[in-house]
């Protein structure tokens, strides 16, 4: 499924959902940030996701890295929390959504990512000047 992001354009299509998500700044011990190329739109990106209804926030991080890079994780702590209403995201199947996401640090306890590891610098020149959820991250990576 194709997604379009706009940001402050007043052409984007009004959102008709909002989705509480969660990523993970994961970090190994070098202190390279593990990034993941999107299959919808091929930016780099914190893996993470949309909140289920079973899921906690911070176990939503953790099942997301799962199923982004196959690496078990726990948390380690807060970024912060990342919203912002001029950021739109369109999906293919006529999905609109605005997304509230909380961004948490993680370690990696089990598996090792194929690919994807950035040294801090490099995550900077990599990550688009918002996070997935495309809030602008006033953070440091």
């Amino acid at each position: 499924m194709a997604r379009t992001e706009y940001y402050d354009d007043p052409a984007a299509p009004e959102p008709n959902s909002m989705v509480v998500a969660a990523s993970a700044v994961v970090t190994d011990d070098e202190g390279r940030v593990l990034l993941q190329r999107r299959r919808d739109n091929d930016l780099w990106a914190l893996p993470g996701g949309g909140m289920e209804m079973t899921d906690s926030l911070p176990g939503t991080a953790v099942r997301e890295v799962k199923e982004e890079t196959g690496l078990d994780v726990e948390i380690t702590g807060l970024v912060g929390t990342y919203t912002d209403p001029r950021h739109v995201i369109a999906y293919s199947d006529g999905e609109v959504r605005r997304q509230f996401n909380v961004c948490f640090t993680a370690r990696v306890v089990c598996g090792v990512a194929a690919s994807g590891w950035r040294f801090g610098t490099e995550a900077r020149r990599r990550a688009p000047p918002h996070g997935e959820d495309g809030a602008h991250t006033r953070g440091k990576l």
